[in-house]
């Protein structure tokens, strides 16, 4: 009789395949090709991807463009057609790399108008190719750097002599245009355009038309289609700047698409990460609320530095982007997005003298509200905004005194305050399909680069570079970077040590300076020797 029934069973199960296994789903399989090749938007976005069990395919490191080679975008093009394979499931695409080469090359490239709009019609053809793949496109309306050492010698030479003088011209120039100026603005305004060589201006200002063409005609892509979504990013401005001036008749040009099609908002080197996190949760059909809690004082009326918005603004299209739902009922909130802002509505650099880890108004009050929050068993995400390029020192001392800094699904402090609010919010979602291991692990890579060097390490490490021998400095450091590297790794070891004891996997540090400068460091830790190359 036993024997019987076993052989019904197994002819039963033989015509039903689910019947002794779970039923395979696909993997996901997302192409993804960064606007270039530091570590932030290249493989430090691949990882968190990685970490959430996403196949990532990308071009590699010698085909994206740096500081100093600009990119191909014909070899990036045909990169992408032969890797664009039938068993994707969505790409990521920055139209940057596929325009200029590389978002440095949008602002530096000797392309004529005609040559990029061809290269922008490619993607019509690659649609066609490619008909049921969800195509995620992300691009950027040219920044408006206020100096020439703000521009980080990533704009053409004469911007840093006369990028003062250009900010100010088109700051004026905007401000026309809503409003009108006084008296002595228009003569500051006529001053400014005689004291600009016209050469330097209409290199300038040529570039940027050619770039606003472009992104008319990406506008139009997602109009017919051709996009599942387009991001469009008003890289480094300010409330009145030529970047400001593009992105609201850019804004206007696309007015009718919806929401959910195209969208621009302040920033750019998240974007990727923000698109990779969208095409995920299209895909699972998922879309998670989020609370957003701010400091307070200010809060979401601050307009951080290098935006042209408030910051609420700017995550509430962030949380459009990614795909999930803004709410403003905490308690059915899947997340807390926890803001740090100053009380006063100001944000600062992270090399300030302020930024001593001394606590100031608002630090105590935003840690005992993480506190709650964790207490409560809300899955917190903090985005630190505070001070632009790095951690606040005080509220970072704070959350390691209560324990709180391996108990967060997420946290950033890097570069621009948009940045990392939309690097924070993405990685944060993209945590709930982690193990508790890897969130740890990329909280580690956070606080290692944000708190440890950027916002320390950084200025200690810059500070030493004449005790070492040969050509070299902080904006190019030459026969310097490797010694430099070894420098800050031990600097960071000792900080890590210090600060992030409950981790023991912050052994080994290793930092390479990949655009050989000191802005940003590529760090990475485990059980090999220090910095072997």
């Amino acid at each position: 009789m036993a024997a019987s029934v076993l052989v019904l069973m197994i002819l039963i199960c033989a015509g039903a395949p689910d019947c002794s296994a779970k039923k395979k789903v696909a993997k996901e399989k997302i192409l993804y090709i960064p606007h270039d090749s530091r570590p932030i938007v290249n493989k430090q976005t691949i990882m968190v991807l990685e970490k959430a069990g996403v196949q990532i395919v990308s071009p590699p490191e010698e085909l994206l463009g740096n500081r100093e080679n600009l990119g191909d975008p014909d070899l990036l093009w045909d990169w992408l057609n032969k890797n664009a394979t039938k068993d994707l499931t969505a790409a990521v695409i920055s139209s940057d790399a596929l325009l200029y080469g590389s978002l440095v090359g949008s602002r530096k490239h000797d392309y004529d108008g005609d040559e990029i709009l061809a290269r922008a019609d490619l993607f019509a053809e690659f649609r066609r190719k490619h008909k049921k793949l969800p195509l995620y496109v992300f691009g950027s309306i040219m920044r408006t750097p206020r100096t020439g050492l703000a521009s980080g010698y990533e704009e053409p030479d004469y911007y840093r002599y006369y990028g003062t003088n250009i900010f100010r011209l088109t700051e004026l120039m905007d401000k026309q245009e809503l409003e009108g100026l006084t008296t002595r603005e228009i003569k500051e305004f006529n001053f400014l355009q005689r004291l600009i060589p016209q050469k330097a201006l209409d290199d300038w200002m040529g570039r940027r038309e050619k770039n606003f063409d472009a992104n008319k005609k990406l506008i139009d892509c997602a109009r017919d289609n051709t996009f599942d979504y387009l991001l469009l990013g008003r890289d480094d401005n300010a409330p009145y700047s030529q970047t400001h001036n593009e992105g609201r008749k850019l804004l206007e040009y696309g007015r009718g698409l919806s929401g959910n099609k195209y969208l621009t908002t302040a920033g750019i080197d998240e974007f990727g990460l923000l698109l990779l996190a969208r095409a995920v949760n299209e895909r699972a059909q998922t879309s998670p609320s989020v609370y957003v809690k701010y400091n307070w004082g200010r809060g979401a009326l601050t307009i951080p530095s290098y935006s042209d918005e408030e910051i609420d603004i700017s995550i509430r299209a962030a949380i459009q982007v990614v795909g999930a739902k803004f709410t403003e009922d905490e308690r059915r909130a899947d997340f807390i997005l926890a803001v740090n802002t100053n009380p006063d509505g100001d944000t600062f650099e992270a090399n300030d003298a302020i930024n001593n880890g001394t606590a100031r108004q608002g630090t105590k009050f935003f840690a005992d509200t993480v506190q709650d929050y964790v207490k409560g068993d809300r899955k917190v995400i903090i985005a630190d905004v505070a001070f632009a390029n790095g951690s606040d020192n005080a509220l970072m001392e704070q959350l390691r005194r209560r324990g709180l800094l391996f108990k967060l699904q997420a946290y950033a402090g890097w570069n621009t305050p948009t940045n990392s609010s939309g690097f924070a919010l993405s990685e944060g979602i993209l945590s709930a399909r982690m193990k508790d291991n890897a969130v740890k692990e990329l909280l580690l890579h956070r606080y290692l680069d944000d708190w440890g060097y950027q916002a320390n390490i950084r200025q200690i490490g810059a500070s030493q570079l004449d005790w070492i021998a040969g050509d070299g400095r902080y904006e190019v450091l030459d026969d310097k970077r490797d010694s430099a590297a070894d420098s800050c790794a031990a600097l960071l070891e000792t900080f890590a040590k210090r600060n992030l004891p409950s981790f023991t996997g912050n052994d080994n540090i290793r930092v390479r300076f990949p655009w050989n400068r000191m802005f940003e460091a590529e760090i990475s830790f485990g059980r090999s020797g220090r910095n072997a190359r």
